[in-house]
């Protein structure tokens, strides 16, 4: 059994990625900032709850560590966590979306490392975006040329580079990117649209499942991979 940990896993397309890889006989802990809405969010998908905040160092080391106690590995690790930022941009908002959607990431997979190194088949996924990309929003035939969200955009770019750069340092672990699709989710309510979490899941759990032999390095959507 597969023991698998999702950041953000209360809603949206980390609680659709828990409810999948559940389903694929994963034991998975979801990780979520509020106890009540994490605790109900784990009891209803049967999954198992620990308290995770990824701007908080103390949080995140006590919530590895109770997986340690219980499991003594990690086989998966999903970023899953992060804000959209909209709205101001000024210096306390960026540190904001940085400190969650980039600096979270580097604290949890510094924290997830020794456990990732005690699997057989350790796994890391991102859930990043194309908003990040260079490529994307440098084309005018891509949605997200038209998408004005500078602060989540730089995050986003930062936390594809982070996965590629653990993916060279840490040979032994997968490390993969992903941009999920426009979903409907809180983070996009403002935008309005967006196609079901439970679809935009299917490539978080496709890159959180992958065989031995499976890439490292990569950013991909649905379709595979994508140029940033």
């Amino acid at each position: 059994m597969s023991v698998t940990l999702i950041t953000g896993a209360n809603k949206g397309i980390g609680f659709e990625t828990a409810r999948h890889l559940l389903e694929l006989g994963h034991a998975v802990y979801v990780g979520a900032r509020d106890v009540g809405r994490g605790e109900k969010a784990a009891a209803a998908l049967g999954a198992r709850f620990v308290q995770l905040d990824v701007t908080d160092d103390a949080l995140v080391t006590s919530a590895l560590a109770a997986i340690d106690a219980a499991e003594g590995r990690l086989d998966v690790l999903v970023h899953n966590a992060g804000i959209l930022g909209d709205g101001v941009t000024d210096g306390p908002t960026a540190l904001r979306v940085f400190d969650t959607n980039v600096v979270g990431i580097v604290r949890v997979t510094e924290a997830a490392l020794p456990l990732l190194r005690r699997s057989a088949n350790p796994t890391v996924v991102t859930v990043s975006s194309s908003a990040g990309s260079f490529w994307a929003v440098n084309n005018p035939e891509r949605p997200e040329f038209h998408l004005s969200v500078p602060l989540y955009s730089a995050s986003k770019t930062a936390a594809t580079m982070l996965t590629v750069q653990y993916a060279k340092s840490q040979p032994g672990i997968r490390f993969n990117a992903l941009e999920p699709g426009f979903t409907a989710t809180d983070l996009t309510a403002a935008v309005g649209g967006g196609r079901p979490a439970a679809e935009s899941a299917r490539t978080v759990v496709r890159l959180a499942t992958l065989g031995v032999d499976g890439p490292t390095g990569t950013f991909q959507d649905e379709a595979g991979e994508l140029p940033w």
